[in-house]
C-alpha cells in the first residue's frame, strides 16, 4: 500500500506541461479556429447524408453538449443554433443577463436573446431562409419540436451526434488532459487531508477546492464509505451522506473535474484508512487492478468490443463480479461502448471497434457476489493506433491514508 504522506499521494508530479497551462490560464479557453472548422465539416457531411437543408443544435438547463461543441458557449438555461454550412451560425439564448457573456464567449456566431419566445424566433429564421428539411440535435421539449415539425419536414439526429463526439480531435485530446489534470488533483487532495472524523460531505469540499479555483468544474466525485470488517456496500454512492470517517473503513472514490465545462477526466481509486487492507479488500483490489491490465491490454486502434469484454474474464475467474460498467466512451457525454463483463452485462454488446483517438474510462469496480464489499480501479485513456494512453498521472495501487 501507498502511504498518503508520499510523494505520489501529494501534488507532486501533477504538474501541467506549459503548452496546456497557458490554455487554463485563459479567461475563457478555445479552441482554433481549424477545429471549429472541422466540427462544422463533420456536421454538413451528416446534413447531407440525412438531406437536410438547416440543422437545429439544441440544449435547455446546462443539458445538451452539441451547443457547446459547435459554438464554444457552455448552455446557462436555453440555446437554440440554427446551422446551415457555409453560413456563419445563428443562436437564440436565454436569458438577457446572459446575453453578453455568449457574445463574447460563442465563437463566429451571431448571438441574439431569445426574448422567452421559446424556439419560435428560431423557426422565423428557418422560414425567411428556405429552410425544408430541418435536423435537430440536442434536447427540446415536446412543444417545441411539435412546433418546428408543424412548419419543416423534421429530422431526429441525436443518433448521429454520439459519433460526432466520440471521435477526438488532437486538440480535444489536451483539453482532456487538462480534465484529467483538475481530477487528479483532487485526488491528491482527498490522499493528502482525509482523516478520521471527516464526515463524506466534508471529503467532497476538500476535493472540490484542489480545482475550483484553477478554472475547473465539478461533473461528478462519488465517495463510497465502507468498514473492512463489516461491509455493506460495493459501489460508491452518487450523493455523499453525514457519514463520518472511522479508522479501519475504506474508501472507494470516482472523481471527474470538468476543464471549462465539458471536458473532464475520470479517475477511480480506493484508499484504506489509518489501516491496512484486510485480506478481502486486498484480494478485490488485486482483481481490480489485473482486470485493468488486462482490459488496458486489448486496447488499440481496431478492437472490437467484444474482445473487450471477453478481457474481463480475469474477474470472474477469481470468483467475483462488476456492479459498474467496466468500460465506457467518455468526453463530452458517456458514450458507447458501454460494457459490463460476463456475469453482470452492460447490455448487449454493441458492433463496434475502437478508432485512435477515441477516449475511453477503464474501471473495473471488483465486488463480491453477496454485493456487501467492492473496491473502484481506474482512469480514462485515449486509445491509439498500436495500444492506448494515459491521460492521468495518479499513483495506482492501493492507497492509505492517515
Amino acid at each position: 500500500m501507498v502511504s498518503a504522506g508520499e510523494a505520489p499521494n501529494d501534488a507532486r508530479g501533477l504538474e501541467l506541461e506549459a503548452r496546456l497551462r497557458t490554455l487554463l490560464d485563459e479567461d475563457y479557453p478555445r479552441f482554433s479556429d481549424a477545429e471549429f472548422a472541422r466540427r462544422r465539416r463533420a456536421l454538413a457531411d451528416v446534413m447531407a447524408e440525412h438531406g437536410c437543408d438547416h440543422l437545429l443544435m439544441c440544449g435547455e438547463n446546462r443539458a445538451g453538449t452539441g451547443v457547446q461543441w459547435l459554438t464554444g458557449w457552455p448552455i446557462t438555461t436555453e440555446a437554440i443554433v440554427v446551422f446551415r454550412p457555409g453560413e456563419r451560425e445563428l443562436m437564440f439564448m436565454e436569458w438577457y443577463n446572459h446575453w453578453p457573456l455568449a457574445r463574447r464567449i460563442a465563437c463566429d456566431a451571431e448571438v441574439r436573446w431569445g426574448e422567452h419566445k421559446g424556439v419560435r424566433l428560431a423557426i422565423d429564421a428557418l422560414k425567411r431562409r428556405g429552410a425544408k428539411r430541418v435536423g435537430v440535435m440536442g434536447p427540446l421539449g415536446y412543444a417545441k419540436l411539435r412546433a418546428v415539425a408543424g412548419e419543416f419536414d423534421l429530422v431526429d439526429l441525436n443518433a448521429e451526434y454520439p459519433w460526432l463526439r466520440m471521435r477526438k480531435s488532437d486538440e480535444e485530446i489536451d483539453w482532456l488532459r487538462i480534465g484529467a489534470h483538475l481530477s487528479d488533483l483532487g485526488l491528491a487532495a482527498l490522499a493528502r487531508e482525509a482523516r478520521s472524523g471527516l464526515t463524506e460531505r466534508e471529503l467532497g469540499n476538500l476535493v472540490e477546492r484542489a480545482y475550483v479555483g484553477l478554472g475547473g468544474t465539478t461533473l461528478i466525485h462519488y465517495i463510497g464509505v465502507n468498514s473492512m470488517t463489516a461491509p455493506t456496500i460495493c459501489v460508491p454512492p452518487q450523493i455523499h451522506a453525514a457519514r463520518r470517517l472511522a479508522a479501519g473503513d475504506m474508501m472507494f472514490v470516482e472523481f471527474s473535474a470538468f476543464f471549462f465545462h465539458d471536458y473532464p477526466g475520470q479517475v477511480l481509486r480506493t484508499f484504506a484508512v489509518e489501516a491496512e487492507a484486510t485480506p478481502l479488500f486486498r484480494e478485490l483490489h488485486a482483481a481490480a487492478e489485473a482486470a485493468f491490465d488486462a482490459v488496458t491490454g486489448v486496447l488499440r486502434d481496431g478492437v472490437t468490443a467484444q474482445e473487450v469484454v471477453e478481457a474481463t474474464a480475469s474477474i470472474e475467474a477469481a470468483g467475483f463480479s462488476v456492479f459498474d460498467d467496466v468500460v465506457h466512451g467518455f468526453g463530452g457525454g458517456y458514450w458507447p461502448p458501454i460494457l459490463g463483463s460476463k456475469s453482470r452485462p452492460a447490455g448487449p454488446v454493441p458492433d463496434l471497434k475502437l478508432e485512435a483517438n477515441m477516449t475511453v474510462v477503464v474501471q473495473p469496480n471488483v465486488i463480491t457476489r453477496d454485493q456487501k464489499a467492492g473496491v473502484q480501479v481506474g482512469e480514462l485513456v485515449r486509445i491509439t493506433p498500436t495500444g492506448w494512453e494515459r491521460l492521468h498521472r495518479a499513483p495506482r495501487g492501493f492507497l492509505r491514508v492517515g
